[in-house]
């Protein structure tokens, strides 16, 4: 098979941009489409004229302030899921207008007040909740969108949706909402600050957007004001319109970010004669942050010495036949403005590569269809990252100075074509830089074409670096050591996907391939030296009159090569999957088989069978089971081995302020050959919530991983105003075994670690 040279790979992508790029078809605004529902009409493309309110409006979850009077109001909702365009159970009446500040939304739910789903929790921790939402796609061209969202009793859930990523949960927006359920259901206001979001700044602006509603009751019913064609594969590019905004600027705002934290760890010393536990001096450092809003559509932020501290540590993961550095979930506030305009499908830019910032600055725009960003930062520890064919090595490289280049530029029928530039250099020596182009271009209604391209240039630092057992690793056909040797070499990588989603049918069809030179120190890429083919093709059968709401039939294909030519990997798999008219229950079961290469070593007949299945079984109980076991490899040893899986995890609610998360992780795998243990780990973790009121809150974390033997206890006291102005006040405790020589008590518990920590944080807007 013909491996293409980075300049050929460029040509490609190119000319498959060209000639795939056509504008897409939509019907005309406010065309209806049939329903099953006889005598409701269900209209696509809605629109909105609302108009300004010069009367006061108080966001407390009443609506008889007099600045609701002259609202515009819509009252045409349409069942999305699990019905089609259908009408829906309840009704729901939409209220908005606007003043200088503020775009104003009212929910009117009409419900069994006994029946709505409402918890008491901190924000963006809603569990099955009923649920209201604003969507808005302020720039109209479905690249991005602001999603906010209450429960019942106005607790706020947002997100960032963008169309290389889909919805982003950790993104936080700064906005007012209030909720109360009634006798006939509830009612919930939203205050949505035009400062929190980037829109056009001429004249009259026309913002395409939708009101959403999620009713959780035996399914997930999901209502909503736009009509949605399951046949077209852009949900943004279905929404409404609302008309008659105008006259509104965020203005030139200034935002300052100040923070200080204080903490006091202790660690027990063992090696001493006599040991000890020994507590350190009380420590405390300073942030301060900024952001100025040049304009409607340009901020422009920096920060010194910033608290990137997580209050609540990432939960553990299963790696003990993991080769690959483990990936996390961004969750610092810095990098959430402009997040959508540095994201690619290569994943490029991997925001948790800057570790520790020393500083950092950021501007981010957007001219009319074309976006710009742009970052910088000064890394105290940066995590140096080494893919290589089987595994990733991460070592800590010291400090370095990023900067990341990004722009993109919308055109026909949201079709979307851009570059990004990233350059990372090292204080000890070395450098990473990336060059990638990328494409996402809507062929129809049905069909997209995505793609990268991507080259990298890497200098190594002459010195530190893997060391020990590492040393002698080499890649590149053994061209190349592991370790700090100075050397420099490029590298290129190329994604492409043919995508399909339909009503029924969807495909997707993946080529992509990874140099052996390729390396990128500011990207999440842990492996390189392969090529891969995917075909995954999936058929849908929904029905409205039985026990299954919906079934799904998947198969999917992929196998893997090096640049050897030799075959890595081969899999096929088929599952089926259903949701159920009962507790939103759904099942799903699928079957594994292929054959893997691992060290040299070819291994044959492996197979996995796989069960996942969850319910909501009430408001106060839900579960997620997964299970499953068959022949793979422990890639370590290697060998063959027979393995099984489980995890589980629980959500009680007693109180409707009070919610209990147990969960648990376990694997294990056997020799086929001998039967002895290959390899075994488990992780238990449970998470108590309480919420005294909407500000004031208490956690408390417990974990155990087998794979470290030991406990960690994490009670937290929380008190938030807002995403960004809070008081934490906690600790953090870490349990283990210590031999301390005693033969009649070889293994005791102690304390290793402890922390106390304080944290006071306040967003000022000026």
């Amino acid at each position: 098979m013909k491996v293409f040279t980075g300049i050929e790979q460029a040509f490609l992508f190119c000319l498959a941009a060209w000639t795939f790029a056509s504008p897409a078809l939509a019907p005309a605004a406010g065309s209806e489409i049939p329903s099953s529902s006889p005598g409701f009409e269900a209209v696509r493309y809605p629109t909105l004229d609302i108009s300004r309110t010069s009367l006061a409006i108080d966001v407390d979850g009443d609506l008889d302030d007099p600045g609701w009077s002259a609202a515009a109001c819509t009252a045409r909702f349409a069942e999305r899921m699990p019905g089609d365009a259908t009408e829906p159970a309840v009704p729901t009446e939409v209220l908005v207008t606007y003043d200088d500040r503020y775009l104003y939304v009212a929910f009117l739910c009409s419900d069994d007040p006994h029946a709505v789903r409402a918890t008491m929790c901190q924000r963006d921790q809603i569990p099955q909740d009923d649920l209201v939402g604003v969507y808005i796609d302020t720039f109209g061209d479905a690249a991005a969108a602001y999603k906010f969202l209450a429960n019942p009793l106005g607790i706020q859930y947002d997100m960032l949706w963008t169309s290389t990523q889909g919805n982003d949960a950790g993104y936080d927006l700064i906005y007012n909402s209030a909720g109360k359920i009634t006798e006939t259901g509830y009612q919930v206001e939203f205050a949505i600050p035009f400062s929190a979001m980037r829109f056009p700044g001429e004249g009259l602006a026309s913002w395409k957007a939708d009101f959403w509603r999620m009713r959780p009751r035996e399914s997930s019913f999901e209502y909503a004001w736009a009509t949605y064609d399951r046949n077209e594969q852009c949900g943004p590019c279905q929404w409404g319109t609302l008309n008659g905004i105008e006259q509104v600027d965020p203005g030139r705002g200034i935002e300052l970010l100040s923070s200080i934290v204080a903490d006091q760890s202790g660690r027990f010393n063992a090696a001493t004669a006599a040991p000890t536990f020994e507590n350190r001096d009380v420590e405390a450092d300073v942030s301060l942050g900024g952001k100025y809003t040049l304009s409607s559509a340009m901020t422009a932020e920096a920060t010194y010495n910033p608290d990137f501290s997580q209050i609540e540590a990432d939960a553990a993961q299963i790696d003990v036949n993991t080769t690959i550095a483990l990936r996390f979930e961004e969750r610092r506030p810095f990098f959430q403005e402009g997040s959508d305009i540095f994201r690619t499908l290569f994943n490029s830019f991997y925001t948790r590569t800057v570790n520790d910032p020393q500083y950092a600055g950021k501007v981010t725009s957007r001219v009319g269809r074309a976006t710009f960003g742009y970052l910088v930062a000064g890394d105290e520890n940066s995590p140096y990252l080494i893919p290589l064919e089987e595994r990733s090595l991460m070592v800590n490289a010291g400090r370095s100075v990023v900067n990341v280049l990004r722009g993109s530029l919308s055109f026909a029928g949201n079709s979307r074509a851009g570059f990004m530039v990233t350059d990372r250099r090292f204080s000890d020596g070395g450098y990473g830089t990336v060059f990638s182009v990328d494409g996402d271009v809507r062929l129809s209604r049905n069909y997209s074409w995505v793609g990268q391209f991507i080259t990298t240039r890497t200098g190594e630092p002459d010195e530190a670096g893997p060391t020990g057992r590492y040393a002698g690793l080499t890649f590149d056909r053994g061209r190349r050591t592991v370790v700090f040797d100075g050397e420099s070499f490029t590298g290129n990588a190329f994604i492409t996907q043919l995508r399909r989603n339909g009503r029924h049918f969807s495909f997707n069809l993946n080529a992509d391939q990874v140099e052996p030179g390729y390396r990128t120190e500011t990207g999440y890429d842990p492996w390189n030296d392969y090529r891969n083919g995917v075909v995954t093709a999936n058929y849908t059968i929904d029905s409205d009159h039985s026990l299954f709401e919906r079934g799904t039939l998947l198969i999917q294909a992929d196998r893997r090569w090096n640049f050897s030519d030799r075959i890595k990997w081969t899999h096929g798999t088929a599952l089926l999957a259903a949701n159920l008219r009962f507790w939103q229950t759904y099942a799903q079961l699928s079957y594994t088989a292929g054959r893997e290469r691992w060290s040299g070593r070819e291994f044959d007949d492996l197979w996995r069978v796989d069960l996942h299945a969850g319910s909501q079984v009430s408001d106060a109980v839900g579960f997620n089971l997964e299970v499953n076991g068959g022949r793979s490899v422990a890639v370590w040893v290697p060998a063959l081995g027979n393995e099984v899986n489980a995890s589980a995890e629980v959500s009680l609610k007693p109180l409707d302020r009070l919610i209990l998360e147990p969960s648990l992780s376990y694997t294990r795998s056997t020799a086929v050959d001998g039967g002895e243990e290959l390899y075994e780990q488990f992780i238990t973790r449970t998470r108590f919530r309480f919420q005294a009121n909407r500000q004031l809150s208490l956690r408390l974390v417990l974990q155990y991983n087998n794979a470290v033997d030991a406990w960690d206890v994490d009670p937290l006291l929380a008190y938030q105003l807002s995403p960004f102005s809070v008081f934490y006040l906690g600790s953090a405790y870490n349990y283990g075994k210590l031999s301390l020589g005693d033969p009649t008590d070889p293994t005791n518990w102690r304390l290793t670690s402890r922390q106390f920590f304080a944290k006071i944080q306040y967003l000022f807007q000026i």
